[in-house]
């Protein structure tokens, strides 16, 4: 008999805790899992990423958008009558599907997961103390416990804060009516979502960004650049290398006055507005969890501080970023509680990866360095490998081929003649290094590259793979031929000298 309540304890039902614990559980090791809110899914089911993609095909859909690319020779007339309830219909509808299939995943028979609701508060390397919803307090014990608590919002003391006119990315999701006008405060992936979306409501939208363009340090330079050339002509206005001041600079940067929200800029602006979305930053829920207290560190953001992280510091403080194990051995971490990527799709695998080795299972045994990243803007943009800055700074030598979706027949039959596939290939061995894609279903699309980077494929798999006709997958074989040219010119060059 085990001297432990549980083999793992894991703290959090979002995508790390979920897939966690159904790790361990499905190779027979009692699990319970504790989370403190009602349902399963954390973030990226109740309040991140499933709600805020949802709402961006409501927003498609109710908008006319994908109608009014269709047009050509077809007299449409779309007006929806876009109300608060109708937008966010399906995205409650998509939600609880989700919860229920989480849940569906904790109780099946190849997993019998526990759960109980409550506040965890980590006692020791074994000892996990639960307030109840009650007021009660129930002390568990387990041999491995995994932190996967996720993040929330960050929210500065000069932000006034209302759910009315002013929100976060989660109380966004309680708006109440559809506002006319909208200052977005953060142009990376949650804030450009957002405005994409709401812009193709109707609703007037700036975008606010202390960097000189939005996703600045995510995208390849060309890609981000095709990107504010749509928002402008979509007709987002754009704030660049300007943000509020911070809460020592000025004590109050966003409040309500008659009715409106007013922002006041670093650069001395102010803007009136029906409602704000203060989206930038995230902080890690660490707050009250024990952590801190058994000496594994936190940094000012809440997030839990790598193995390594500061160069200084030769400390075996932190977590071990190949296996998730903190200091202190029998404790594991996953998740957007240890910060960047911060993607449900990376937080499923650490959570997996993490309980392999705490529990032995030797066939995972570290994360893929390749990561795909995709970004539900309007146009949608997806990327996985390096992009032609990276190639610039590590003096790779390079060719670039790329096509756009409206050279093909399915970017006409489906309207989107601007996509685009970029590819970029290594000189001379024609090996493939990045894979950028702007357009309809990028983040489908660039799973082709991804494979193709992942088995460390070359130029020869796009030129001699046969695609289905009309697709958007054939837009890889004419950029790979776009770059061919290049690369044989590259070659012949190299065998000159």
């Amino acid at each position: 008999m085990s001297e432990y309540d549980y083999e793992l304890v894991v703290i959090g039902g979002g995508p790390a805790g979920e897939k966690g614990a159904a790790q361990a559980a499905y190779f027979g090791h009692k699990t319970l899992l504790i989370e403190s809110y009602s349902e399963l899914g954390g973030a990226c089911i109740n309040w991140g990423t499933l709600a805020s993609k949802t709402l961006r095909e409501s927003s498609l859909f109710l908008s006319g958008f994908r109608t009014r690319q269709l047009g050509e020779g077809i007299s449409v007339e779309f007006k929806a009558d876009i109300t608060l309830s109708s937008f966010m219909y399906r995205k409650n509808l998509v939600q609880k599907r989700e919860q229920e299939r989480a849940n569906r995943n904790l109780n099946a028979p190849w997993h019998k997961i526990e759960r109980i609701q409550g506040k965890a508060r980590i006692a020791d390397g074994h000892t996990v103390a639960v307030a109840l919803p009650g007021g009660q307090t129930k002390n568990i014990t387990a041999n491995i416990i995994l932190v996967a608590t996720g993040s929330t919002p960050a929210r500065p003391k000069n932000v006034q804060f209302d759910n009315e006119h002013v929100f976060d990315a989660t109380t966004v999701l309680e708006m109440k009516t559809l506002p006319r006008s909208m200052v977005v405060i953060g142009g990376g992936v949650i804030g450009s979502e957002y405005a994409c979306l709401f812009n193709a409501l109707g609703v007037k939208t700036t975008l606010v960004h202390p960097k000189q363009r939005p996703l600045d340090s995510l995208l390849d330079n060309e890609i981000g650049e095709i990107f504010v050339n749509r928002l402008k002509r979509d007709g987002i206005e754009l704030a660049m290398n300007d943000c509020i001041p911070d809460a020592k600079e000025l004590a109050q940067a966003v409040w309500v006055e008659n009715g409106k929200a007013v922002v006041k800029l670093k650069s001395g602006k102010s803007l009136s507005t029906d409602s704000v979305l203060y989206a930038l930053g995230r902080d890690g829920n660490t707050k009250d969890l024990g952590l801190k207290e058994l000496g594994v560190p936190i940094n000012a953001y809440g997030l839990l501080v790598k193995k390594g992280a500061d160069p200084k510091r030769e400390s075996p403080d932190g977590f071990d970023p190949i296996t998730y194990q903190t200091k202190i051995p029998s404790i594991y971490v996953a998740g957007d509680v240890i910060g960047a990527p911060a993607l449900a799709s990376t937080s499923m695998e650490q959570g997996r990866l993490a309980m392999c080795h705490a529990f032995g299972l030797s066939y995972k045994t570290k994360l893929n360095p390749i990561l795909p990243a995709g970004i539900y803007t309007i146009p949608e943009i997806s990327q996985v490998g390096k992009t032609e800055e990276d190639c610039v700074r590590e003096k790779i030598p390079y060719v670039v081929g790329k096509d756009v979706y409206g050279n093909h027949g399915r970017g006409q039959i489906i309207g989107d003649t601007e996509g685009m596939v970029k590819l970029i290939f290594e000189v001379p061995s024609g090996k493939l290094l990045g894979v950028h894609v702007i357009g309809e279903i990028a983040s489908e699309l660039v799973h082709i590259g991804l494979a193709c980077l992942t088995f460390q494929g070359d130029i020869d798999f796009f030129i001699h793979t046969v695609f289905n006709y009309p697709t958007l997958g054939d837009v890889y074989k004419y950029a790979a031929y776009g770059a061919l040219g290049k690369l044989t010119a590259a070659r012949k060059s190299a065998q000159t000298k």
